[in-house]
């Protein structure tokens, strides 16, 4: 069962949720930089005559691309969910006036302001009442 979050909880695991995911951010821009950069050196790699400099940036890669697993399982083991690797985009499953929501913060905010209803994603986002904010 996953965990539902009052705003007050979300807020209170926010430095180490905000630190976890600045990792991923900066590690997820340098995987697509090392994918790139190896995509560009396999062009004139053939599987008899492989390029030296592919097989470091693929392996670099893979070694990004398992950190970031495993910031992804670290927010899931605190019940906090992934939306953007890119953007450092997460959700806390809460609940307003006994309905399902998410409780949606972005690396930069200086606190869970915003919430959407569990199908609508990012673009459904709306600011939390002040109310909200104070009543729970």
């Amino acid at each position: 069962m996953e965990r539902i979050f009052t705003i007050e909880e979300a807020n209170r695991t926010l430095p180490l949720v905000s630190r976890i995911v600045a990792d991923l951010v900066r590690d997820h821009e340098a995987w697509e930089d090392k994918v790139r950069e190896f995509e560009l050196a396999t062009v004139g790699s053939r599987p008899e005559h492989p390029d030296a400099i592919a097989e470091l940036l693929q392996v670099e890669a893979q070694r990004l691309a398992r950190d970031i697993e495993g910031y992804i399982a670290e927010l899931n083991d605190l019940g906090v969910i992934c939306k953007g690797m890119d953007t450092g985009l997460v959700d806390f499953r809460g609940q307003i006036d006994g309905r399902d929501v998410f409780y949606c913060w972005k690396l930069g905010e200086p606190s869970v302001l915003y919430w959407h209803e569990i199908d609508a994603g990012f673009v459904g986002r709306q600011r939390l009442h002040p109310l909200v904010l104070t009543s729970h």
